[in-house]
């Protein structure tokens, strides 16, 4: 079959690859969309924290895919040395997602990783109240402008929305920002990003700082990404300060049955209109050039791969 494929790590090429077979509890799926995430490059790099890949194997973390029996279902957790961007993959039975009826099989996979890096961290991880403000850093890209989103569906009573791209930024108002925050010099932020209850962290460095530095007293930070910065400084008076309550987050973390109730409750707002995620696209053939192009950035649109 034609896949994705790495035989060293880097970058993916499109090959072939053995075929996967069903077995006692797994299923064969045919993979109708894959997308490309953040995860995926660090994986293929052998660095990632949860171990290298085998090698050879196909890349991607997520995807729809249709069974057998014609149901579509997303699926995150294929079996190496399988992954999603490849014409088939292989999965446990017990660990897919049904795709609600209606949900475009692009926009479906569209929502996962990040979709549920959105959801589960503002609902499981950071336990969203009702009525309170959610600072969304590094709100300008997919996942961000997701957790704009999803902050407001989840009662939210005011979202504020930083990041360094003013189209984005504009484009996060248009999602239901209440307020947006151009990140620019770091002495001048923590006014600006003042009274966050929970703050859904992208960035890292300097920007988390000063977040926690303008942060409503017991303010529950969601750490989900480094795209301003590996490290941070964070001074002890300042997590005292703020009783701050920093929590590590990855969606695969989350229990099977947390994941599954966010991922329907995502599937239905889009299919209802009530939550909104630009797609792009990609041939399995240009999976290279979509690579890189998702290692520079996207700007707030989501890669699929369509094999």
């Amino acid at each position: 079959m034609r896949a994705a494929i790495i035989t060293q790590f880097g970058e993916p090429q499109l090959g072939e690859f053995p075929e996967p077979e069903a077995g006692p509890d797994l299923l064969v799926l045919d993979v109708m969309a894959a997308a490309v995430n953040h995860v995926d490059l660090m994986r293929a790099t052998g660095r990632f924290y949860t171990g290298p890949p085998p090698l050879p194997s196909v890349v991607g973390s997520d995807g729809v895919g249709r069974r057998a029996d014609g149901r579509l279902v997303y699926f995150d957790a294929p079996i190496a040395p399988f992954g999603s961007m490849a014409e088939r993959t292989l999965v446990r039975a017990d660990s897919v997602i049904e795709v609600p009826d209606g949900v475009d099989p692009r926009t479906a996979a569209a929502l996962g990783n990040a979709g549920l890096a959105a959801h589960t961290g503002l609902r499981w991880r950071a336990g969203l109240r009702e009525g309170e403000t959610v600072l969304v850093l590094g709100a300008t890209g997919v996942v961000g402008g997701l957790a704009v989103q999803v902050a407001r569906l989840l009662g939210a009573g005011r979202v504020i929305a930083a990041g360094r791209d003013p189209e984005g930024l504009a484009r996060a108002a248009e999602l239901g920002a209440d307020a947006t925050v151009a990140l620019g010099a770091v002495e001048d932020l923590p006014a600006a990003l003042a009274g966050a209850d929970v703050i859904v962290d992208l960035l890292w460095g300097e920007p988390a700082l000063a977040a926690l530095a303008g942060a409503a007293s017991g303010v529950r930070m969601v750490q989900i990404g480094q795209l301003a910065g590996l490290e941070a400084r964070v001074p002890a008076a300042l997590v005292r300060s703020r009783a701050a309550d920093i929590r590590g987050h990855a969606v695969f973390q989350a229990p099977y049955e947390v994941r599954a109730a966010a991922y329907r409750e995502l599937a239905h707002a889009a299919r209802r209109g009530d939550l909104r995620v630009a797609v792009q696209t990609v041939p399995l053939a240009d999976i290279t050039a979509a690579w890189r192009r998702q290692s520079a950035g996207t700007r707030g649109v989501k890669q699929v791969v369509v094999p």
